[in-house]
């Protein structure tokens, strides 16, 4: 071995990339507002964020934009932002676009499920009902939307899954409004039909439990904003 090559030092391994910290500061307030630790009109400011959160104002600021443009919060002025109470306009809307991309999205999922994700979405589902017998409402909120996120995800089709996950957002406060009004023993829940079409690949059968199942939640939702819950 020559001189030089004892010299020669080996290069340093490369730094993991670190999270952005607007990233971060957005997906925390994301899983907030989605499992309903926001409620529909509750005001928060900039500043009790940057404390709440422990981070500095630009962050804060760069998330907030991002989920005002996803609709799921609202610039209320004084630095204060909310979460939009739902109309019934808004209701409707939401009910149609559910109906229209997430049974596709389950027909699309039915056709090329895998068993590592038919165990994974069981697995979540028996989560979702132990929350349910227990009452736990924030662990029925956390799993019901990872088994609809792992179905949105299996269907390769990241444009609609996409635009459902901020559908989600939309009425995620909502829902976790709902939930605390009447328990979680009456909530919605046609996952065992959905997982019996996907491990039968029935394309159909999926949607249409999927379609059941979206249906019976907004309902639930519209009956909430007649009795002025929402």
């Amino acid at each position: 071995m020559n001189q030089m090559s004892e010299n020669v030092m080996p290069p340093p391994a490369p730094e993991q990339a670190k999270t952005p910290a607007h990233q971060s500061v957005y997906q925390r307030l994301r899983m907030r507002i989605l499992f309903g630790d926001f409620v529909p009109g509750q005001a928060v400011t900039i500043q009790g964020l940057t404390t709440d959160l422990d981070v500095g104002m630009t962050p804060v600021r760069e998330a907030l934009r991002r989920l005002i443009s996803d609709g799921a919060l609202k610039m209320q002025g004084n630095r204060r932002v909310s979460v939009p109470h739902l109309t019934a306009s808004c209701i409707n809307q939401l009910d149609y676009m559910r109906q229209m991309l997430e049974p596709q999205l389950a027909r699309l999922a039915a056709r090329q499920m895998t068993q590592p994700v038919l165990t994974q979405l069981k697995q979540y589902d028996d989560a979702l009902n132990v929350a349910i017998a227990r009452g736990d409402i924030p662990g029925y909120l956390t799993q019901n939307y990872r088994f609809h996120a792992a179905i949105n995800a299996s269907a390769d089709a990241p444009i609609l899954a996409e635009t459902v996950d901020r559908l989600w957002l939309r009425f995620g406060p909502s829902l976790r409004v709902v939930c605390g009004h009447h328990g979680t023993l009456n909530l919605p829940d046609k996952h065992i039909e959905m997982l019996r079409a996907f491990e039968n690949r029935d394309p159909e059968a999926a949607a249409r439990a999927m379609s059941e199942d979206v249906q019976q939640g907004m309902v639930q939702i519209k009956n909430a904003l007649d009795q002025d819950r929402l």
